[in-house]
């Protein structure tokens, strides 16, 4: 293909540049809009430079490609409902056998979540808990938002609904779910088990070193205030349960700590030494008796006042803390024909929670044997989708108002800007420079091609690369043989998807996972870029080399 006439060119390369600036850049000081801004407007001067036509336009919008990444967000919104992801979360801390197994918990179970639920999904619910599992257990939290991150992208290379770039290349060669599932998920195992043993050699010593830290506290058998413990070490499922029940507990133990004549600063100690353990000994003594005795005073007043009726009773302790007492009612005040209503009302509403799960589940698994069996991949996920919002029995406006517009809006900018370069004839003649080096009939045409496309992929961002490598590498491996179309097709998915974690740009799961980190409430953490980086480029360049032989040999 000739490139376009000159002014087209230029204009459309401009326009392109303006896209790709604020695609990676979201936050540029000249022009800070954000990505979806910039690809609307990327879109808008590809029509106002008269690169392409509006018809044109329009028609570059890949529908097919909308309702599938639609369909599976609105499934993953009602799977999040679910518990789903609470209940992925619960697997990373059951029966843990320390920080090493916790690390490769964290990356199988995010990356069989981001096969299934897209990473970015992933990336967004289980990043603030693992930062919790890792305060609550003293551990580093970077080696385990690097295992969350970059298992994410290895786990979401295995099926066309684990990433946007999967669901472009899927629609666009017509594989079957189950074809691509099975020519990426063997890489996709070896990729994740790579991946624990890299990050375990590179974060061994961290990890060792809070191990050792905690042999040590547990041989000085630490006694913890119980303030500490519900401040410090608690696990996110019994939140809330801890703070209503030290509630009362921190009132009874400040005043019974009063009388014993301790100050407040001991409740927050640690006891170590045997004279400290008497001395909690001893004010564990003085208040159970003062407890008693109040309880004593109390139970004496109430017994005076059912003499003349029911009536308040005020009385003056020691510390000159008045408490003002009211008589129980009597046991005809509360009949017990309201007792089994409750009982009966809380049932049927477990019940009912319980048949709404299992439908949600059951209609994700449905969803999924569509898939396999190769049904129309847009319409089985739209129809899932439906189906959930049907079975919900209430509005929808509250479901549907947690898609992300703002992607689907940003796709449609995308398809019509990268559709308006292609016209200049650019990508044409710089493909046709490499493509007699890049062919996947050899080793060093393989090589290539992945170098090619882990650079594309981190500096255009890795959807866009698809867009444009992608009819172009499939055409170079169709004159092959057409066993090649589809295996050139599959290792632009892996290695696209793989390449995502070698800067912190690479991905929209890398981001996600460094600002909700930063962002958290109680356990925030800074991830940097050069952090990321240190860990990602070995890792890239190892999983892909490995996972290249592994999807070539298919």
């Amino acid at each position: 293909m000739v490139l376009a006439s000159t002014p087209k060119v230029v204009l459309g390369c401009v326009a392109f540049v303006i896209f790709w600036v604020l695609a990676v850049f979201p936050s540029v000081p000249f022009l800070p809009v954000g990505r979806t801004a910039g690809s609307l407007l990327g879109a808008m001067l590809m029509v106002l430079f008269r690169v392409m036509t509006p018809d044109e336009a329009y028609a570059a919008i890949d529908l097919p490609i909308l309702g599938l990444l639609f369909g599976t967000m609105v499934v993953s919104i009602f799977l999040e409902r679910a518990d789903m992801f609470q209940y992925l979360g619960s697997m990373l801390s059951w029966k843990s056998r320390g920080s090493k197994d916790l690390l490769f918990r964290v990356c199988v179970v995010s990356a069989v979540a981001s096969a299934l639920f897209t990473n970015d999904t992933t990336c967004v619910v289980l990043t603030e808990f693992i930062l919790k599992v890792a305060r609550q257990n003293n551990l580093p939290p970077q080696p385990f938002l690097l295992a969350l991150a970059s298992s994410s992208n290895i786990g979401s290379s295995a099926t066309p609904i684990g990433n946007p770039q999967n669901l472009v290349i899927a629609v666009t060669s017509g594989i079957s779910f189950g074809s691509f599932l099975f020519g990426i998920f063997p890489a996709m195992i070896v990729g994740v088990l790579t991946n624990v043993f890299i990050l375990l050699c590179y974060f061994w010593k961290y990890l060792s070193v809070e191990k050792v830290r905690d042999q040590e506290a547990a041989a000085h058998e630490l006694v913890v205030a119980d303030d500490e413990v519900s401040s410090h070490r608690f696990t996110p499922a019994r939140m809330s349960h801890a703070s209503s029940v030290n509630g009362d507990a921190d009132y009874m133990r400040s005043d019974s700590m009063t009388r014993a004549g301790v100050g407040d600063n001991l409740r927050s100690r640690s006891y170590n030494s045997e004279g400290d353990r008497d001395i909690q000994v001893a004010i564990r003594s003085l208040r159970a008796s003062s407890m008693s005795q109040e309880m004593v005073e109390v139970s004496t007043v109430c017994d005076r006042g059912r003499d003349d009726g029911p009536r308040k009773v005020t009385r003056t302790t020691s510390h000159q803390r008045s408490v003002i007492i009211e008589d129980a009612p009597e046991k005809e005040d509360f009949p017990d024909k309201e007792k089994p209503q409750e009982e009966e009302e809380v049932k049927r509403k477990t019940w009912k929670v319980f048949v709404w799960k299992t439908a949600v589940y059951l209609t994700t698994l449905g969803m999924l044997i569509a898939l396999l069996l190769g049904l129309n991949m847009s319409w089985s996920a739209i129809t899932a989708a439906l189906v959930l919002l049907a079975l919900d029995f209430t509005d929808a406006q509250a479901c549907l108002e947690k898609v992300s517009y703002s992607l689907l809006i940003f796709f449609c900018g995308m398809f019509i800007t990268v559709d308006g370069f292609n016209r200049t004839g650019i990508p044409n003649a710089l493909w046709e420079l490499v493509e007699p080096h890049a062919r996947i009939d050899s080793a060093k045409g393989i090589a290539l091609l992945a170098v090619v496309i882990l650079f594309l992929s981190n500096v255009a961002s890795n959807v866009p690369t698809v867009l444009l490598l992608g009819t172009r590498v499939a055409a170079s491996a169709r004159a092959i043989s057409p066993a090649s179309e589809k295996k050139a097709w599959l290792i632009l998915a892996f290695v696209s998807t793989v390449a995502g974690n070698l800067t912190l740009l690479g991905s929209a799961a890398n981001l996600i996972v460094c600002e909700q980190a930063r962002r958290a409430q109680f356990h925030g953490y800074n991830l940097t870029f050069w952090s990321h980086l240190r860990f990602g480029v070995p890792s890239t360049i190892i999983i892909t080399a490995i996972g290249l032989l592994i999807v070539v040999s298919y």
